[in-house]
């Protein structure tokens, strides 16, 4: 996911996406857990997705506040 498309997504949108990456963040630690991970450079991108989005809300909130 690149930033250029997250930050064309509204508030909503960010918290949907943000929770979607989080359950897949959940299910591939379980699979890592129990030794079913297959791709294992998934972890790594969900985690810097689920960055990017937290880091433009915070953006965005903070421009709404200004």
């Amino acid at each position: 996911m690149k930033a250029e498309d997250i930050r064309t997504k509204t508030q909503d949108q960010l918290t949907d996406d943000l929770a979607s990456l989080k359950k897949e963040q959940f299910n591939l630690r379980f699979q890592k857990a129990t030794g079913q991970l297959e791709k294992t450079a998934r972890v790594k991108i969900v985690r810097r997705d689920i960055a990017r989005i937290k880091t433009i809300a915070a953006e965005k909130s903070a421009a709404k506040k200004a």
